[in-house]
């Protein structure tokens, strides 16, 4: 059972600008909250309530100012800065000390999942035995995505943004792993 996250939060927000110029895209109004809360409350409904974020160097002051340690909705938040964003492996070895051994989700910060039925279809592979799982989502237009190919239900091959793909399954930015994932991120 996975029962930690690491939330990724940093970033420059370059498609944003000018907004980003002066806030973290996570931080900025979508309908009636920051961005960042659509994923934090994700994680919450399936029942993690033991989260890192990651956030860029020099802005952990902001986002403490709106989400504090978590207490205030019954959860645990901690923070660290990363220098300059590199990637999902990076935030493996980030997280060493926090994730400590034990399975972890990882969630991208400007993610927005809904749907009928998806909590629930979440919390069924929160039941990781061993490796990953990475959450796929069917689109049309995969050559604008990060997709997955197949072969016999497992992740054969992960393609960003490819010109031909025999795959329309483009990766939504919500995973599971196993133990092992800090020992893979220092060898990537």
């Amino acid at each position: 059972m996975i029962k930690k996250a690491i939330i990724l939060a940093g970033g420059k927000g370059s498609r944003l600008r000018p907004t980003t110029l002066s806030i973290n895209k996570h931080l900025i109004p979508i309908y009636d909250k920051p961005l960042i809360y659509y994923p934090l409350s994700l994680m919450m409904l399936i029942g993690i309530k033991d989260v890192l974020i990651i956030i860029n160097k020099g802005e952990k002051k902001l986002f403490y100012n709106l989400l504090g340690d978590g207490s205030h909705i019954g959860i645990k938040i901690q923070y660290k800065e990363q220098t300059k964003p590199n990637g999902i492996p990076e935030a493996f070895i980030i997280g060493e000390k926090f994730i400590n051994k034990e399975k972890i989700a990882l969630i991208l910060g400007d993610n927005i999942f809904y749907g009928q039925g998806l909590i629930e279809i979440i919390n069924k592979s929160k039941k990781l035995s061993r490796g990953a799982k990475i959450f796929t989502y069917p689109v049309q237009n995969p050559k604008d995505f990060g997709v997955v190919e197949l072969k016999n239900k497992k992740i054969i091959k992960i393609l960003e943004k490819p010109k031909k793909t025999k795959s329309n399954l483009a990766i939504t930015g919500l995973y599971f792993f196993d133990q092992k994932v800090i020992e893979i991120a220092k060898k990537l």
